[in-house]
């Protein structure tokens, strides 16, 4: 058995999925129920879940806003894993306009910490969104895969979802419902796998972010 411990720090920055999760008003609940159960006699525990395909920390396919768009089970994962830059954008108010980015050199992708805490036991439509501006200047320094703490990129009620279309149109990657309490600001490695899903429309992730190595 190896007994290799890495030496990087190690964040885990995902949602518990469990009965009680918040999900968007409407959306499907979480559930979970043992059906084989070792109490019963059964010589295995195994369980059964209902979710929505965008329950905790997820990303979002192309599908989930473009009628042609990929699934989850088509995205290419090159996105999901690298250097990452996270942004302190607490003290912003109403959306995040690109007046409010430090300086973006050399970064594919970029998370956005927006809750002072994350509200894991409630509800809460008053997330800050992301100008669609942003995303346009995000694009053009190359940055390919854009992660928040909030629910969406876009407001809740937005009819029009003028950020997911400039996501769309620079072909980049969304990650959202991330735990950010404990990362502070900079440079980390990201490593947050959608789950695939043949005709999904999201994918749900374990993500984490790493230290960076002295490499």
């Amino acid at each position: 058995m190896s007994s290799y411990k890495s030496t990087r720090r190690i964040w885990d920055i995902s949602q518990v999925l469990r009965p009680g999760l918040p999900v968007w008003p409407g959306d499907t609940e979480f559930s979970f129920e043992r059906t084989w159960r070792m109490d019963e006699g059964s010589p295995v525990n195994v369980g059964r879940m209902t979710m929505s395909t965008h329950s905790g920390t997820h990303a979002d396919a192309p599908l989930h806003y473009a009628e042609d768009g990929l699934d989850a089970a088509s995205m290419e994962l090159d996105p999901y894993i690298g250097t990452c830059l996270v942004v302190d954008a607490r003290k912003v108010t109403r959306r995040i306009d690109v007046a409010d980015l430090p300086q973006i050199d050399s970064v594919d992708r970029v998370l956005f910490r927006t809750w002072d805490e994350f509200p894991h036991d409630e509800w809460r439509s008053d997330w800050l969104p992301i100008a669609d501006e942003t995303i346009e200047w995000l694009a053009l320094q190359g940055v390919k895969l854009i992660g928040t703490d909030a629910p969406s990129v876009d407001p809740q009620d937005s009819k029009t979802m003028d950020a997911h279309k400039a996501v769309l149109k620079h072909d980049m990657r969304i990650v959202e419902g991330l735990v950010l309490d404990d990362v502070e600001e900079g440079r980390y490695e990201l490593i947050a796998l959608p789950l695939k899903v043949g005709g999904g429309d999201a994918g749900l992730c374990r993500a984490i972010l790493r230290e960076l190595g002295d490499d």
